[in-house]
C-alpha cells in the first residue's frame, strides 16, 4: 500500500473506523494519562481522531502521516490550538534528536513493511526518558469476515502479529513495557506503552 491508496481512502477512514468509536474514545481515555503536559509527537495520525482526542491533556501534539490526503482531511476538522497536523514519513523522521516526550504509534506498524526502521526512528526523536506508546491490531483471524474485507479493498497487513508476536517483536529491540492491554473492537487491539532499556 502506498500513498496513493491512503490519499484516495482519507476522506472515508472516519466513517470506516465508525463502528469501533468506543474503543477509540476507550484508546484516547488511556492515551490521555501518558501524555499529561507532555510534547507529544503522532506518526500515522490519519484524520487525525488521536490527537484530538488527546489534545486536552498534552502540552503539543505533532499529529503526522505520511498521506497529504489524511492531513488534509484532519486539517478540515480543525484542532485545538495545541495540535500542528504535518506530513511525515515515520520511517524517515525529520525532527531533532531528543525533542519529544512522548511518540504515538497506533495501528500502523503491522502495516509498515520495515517496522523496526520505524522503531529506530521513533528512538532517535523521543528523549531518553521518553515513553512510546504502540497500541496495534493483532490477532488478525478472530475477526476474518473484516479482515477479508480490508484485504479485498487493497489494505495489506505486513505482519500478522499476535499478542505475544506483537510484545516479542518490540522487546527484541530493546524496549521495556510498562503497561500492556487488551481492547476489545472488529479486530482485538494492544494498548502498549514501552521505554528504552537502559544499556549497561
Amino acid at each position: 500500500m502506498g500513498k496513493m491508496f491512503w490519499n484516495l481512502a482519507s476522506p472515508f477512514y472516519a466513517k470506516a473506523m465508525k463502528p469501533d468509536e468506543t474503543m477509540y474514545q476507550h484508546l484516547c481515555a488511556l492515551i490521555c494519562e501518558d501524555v499529561k503536559d507532555c510534547d507529544v509527537l503522532e506518526l500515522a495520525t490519519g484524520p487525525g481522531m488521536i490527537a484530538r482526542g488527546i489534545a486536552t491533556e498534552a502540552k503539543s501534539v505533532v499529529a503526522t502521516d505520511y498521506s497529504q490526503g489524511m492531513i488534509d482531511q484532519a486539517q478540515k476538522t480543525g484542532a485545538p490550538d495545541n495540535v500542528r497536523f504535518e506530513v511525515a514519513d515515520a520511517m524517515d523522521l525529520q525532527y531533532p534528536e531528543d525533542a519529544f516526550d512522548v511518540v504515538i504509534i497506533a495501528n500502523a506498524l503491522h502495516l509498515l513493511p520495515e517496522s523496526d526502521k520505524a522503531l529506530a526512528c521513533i528512538e532517535k526523536v523521543l528523549k531518553d526518558d521518553g515513553l512510546l506508546i504502540a497500541p496495534n491490531f493483532v490477532d488478525q483471524h478472530k475477526n476474518s469476515l473484516w479482515a477479508r474485507f480490508l484485504k479485498l479493498i487493497g489494505v495489506g497487513f505486513e505482519h500478522q502479529w499476535t499478542k505475544d508476536a506483537y510484545v516479542e517483536f518490540l522487546t527484541s529491540g530493546g524496549w521495556h513495557v510498562e503497561r500492556l492491554d487488551v481492547l476489545e473492537a472488529r479486530l482485538p487491539l494492544v494498548y502498549v506503552t514501552l521505554r528504552k532499556e537502559e544499556e549497561h
